[in-house]
């Protein structure tokens, strides 16, 4: 059995993206670590795994918790933000403000929180992946409050690629994706949403999890990528 050489912490690794980046980056050569706040939900996509990574339930919105989560794991390579939050969309006349402030409380805050607790033990040679939105970059009515929050993500990251230098710090920004974020809704409207934006975006769908997986394993992996937004999103953001 291969030795791995490297290990990837995804905070928010129990479902959808954060998931199928596990699924993608394991391997030889690759240890890779989930966690979660929900036990059984982090138990389960273990299970989906095979058991074959390392699994760790904490609240990320909670900074004891996190600190408390690096300082046990010691020295690892590679840091994936995938937590991610719900609030912030609708037209903007009658958009609660207050969900501003709570959606950087689920998203951005924990995404930061984890990745200052880390830096002590994470490798200076290795990489920090963001995952912000593609809301962040589109003209389009009603995502006037989300975009505000992972907009945040994407102008602090070239900012960390320069100040936390040669920690390479970069940010992907997925379009429509097809993962349990849509939950919210019911199975009917979710798909006539998805069949609305598969219209819209020029590859002609909606995206997969593992269409994001893949972005993110190549800024893992290519060593001479840092400060960049990397937007997968099918092509959403120039159709809509």
């Amino acid at each position: 059995m291969t030795k791995a050489t490297q290990h990837t912490v995804i905070i928010g690794g129990s479902s959808g993206i954060g998931l199928a980046t596990a699924r993608k980056l394991l391997g030889p050569g690759m240890k890779v670590t989930i966690t979660g706040r929900n036990e059984e939900k982090l138990k389960s996509a273990w299970k989906s795994l095979g058991g074959a990574a390392d699994k760790a339930a904490f609240d990320a919105a909670k900074p004891d918790e996190v600190s408390g989560f690096f300082e046990r794991l010691g020295p690892f390579d590679h840091l994936v933000l995938a937590a991610s939050g719900g609030k912030g969309l609708g037209l903007f006349p009658t958009l609660d403000l207050t969900d501003i402030g709570s959606g950087v409380d689920e998203k951005v805050r924990p995404q930061l929180s984890c990745l200052q607790a880390a830096l002590p033990t994470l490798n200076k040679a290795g990489s920090v992946t963001f995952i912000s939105a593609v809301s962040a970059q589109l003209a389009m009515p009603g995502v006037a409050g989300i975009a505000a929050i992972n907009g945040m993500l994407l102008t602090v990251v070239p900012i960390l690629a320069v100040e936390l230098k040669p920690l390479r710090v970069n940010v992907v920004a997925p379009g429509v994706i097809d993962t349990p974020w849509w939950d919210f809704l019911a199975e009917e409207q979710r798909q006539e949403l998805f069949a609305d934006y598969a219209g819209k975006t020029p590859v002609g769908r909606i995206g997969r999890a593992e269409d994001v997986a893949e972005a993110i394993a190549f800024l893992v992996s290519n060593s001479f990528m840092t400060g960049q937004v990397l937007t997968c999103d099918g092509g959403l953001r120039y159709a809509a």
